[in-house]
């Protein structure tokens, strides 16, 4: 049974045997769990709506600090991440409307935002887009402002993607490729984001 569950989930490339946690998020009314490495800011799962199916995945390919556990152990961490989260405030942090995507922007400093980035391993891109990397350069991009998407996503929001072609420019390829190199799941569940995007140029 454990392993038709496992057949359901195949791992994440080069993410089996990470040393993480279970968090969730709520996607149009229907729980996900997945896992998580905090030291290293990384989803190390595909989304898995079902909890035992969360912990199976979890007893082969995740593991804690106290090394390799079963599910039964799993369990309970998996409880835990229904009723709170180590990395958003609140619940409503975690809850995506699907419709919503499509219709707009995500706002800046989102969870969502951040899980895009842990998602896709925070890979840098900027080789695919000459002209991205020309915005970058008129806009006086910093290696050091870890914010720099979410400041072109509030000026693009407040002022509209004509008043601010080049922090539009960022945001666009931001999320347009952040769909493209969701692993898993997570790239079938998170495309309407990819329509937001469409709807605003």
């Amino acid at each position: 049974m454990e392993q038709d569950i496992l057949k359901r989930f195949p791992p994440l490339p080069d993410r089996i045997g990470h040393v993480g946690g279970v968090e969730s998020l709520t996607v149009d009314g229907r729980r996900y769990f997945f896992g998580f490495d905090f030291t290293s800011d990384l989803v190390l799962s595909p989304l898995i709506d079902d909890p035992g199916a969360m912990s199976a995945f979890a007893s082969e390919y995740l593991r804690q600090t106290t090394g390799r556990h079963d599910a039964a152990y799993w369990d309970g961490l998996v409880a835990l991440a229904v009723d709170g989260s180590a990395l958003a405030g609140d619940d409503a942090d975690r809850t995506v409307v699907l419709a919503d995507l499509r219709a707009g922007l995500p706002t800046a400093g989102s969870h969502l935002l951040y899980l895009l980035g842990a998602a896709t391993g925070w890979d840098d891109w900027f080789e695919e887009a000459p002209e991205v990397r020309e915005a970058y350069e008129r806009l006086g991009f910093d290696d050091e402002d870890t914010e720099f998407v979410d400041h072109c996503l509030e000026a693009v929001r407040e002022h509209g993607t004509g008043a601010r072609p080049d922090e539009w420019t960022v945001v666009r390829f931001h999320l347009d490729t952040a769909v493209r190199h969701l692993p898993g799941n997570w790239g079938v569940l998170f495309a309407p984001l990819a329509e937001g995007v469409l709807n605003h140029r």
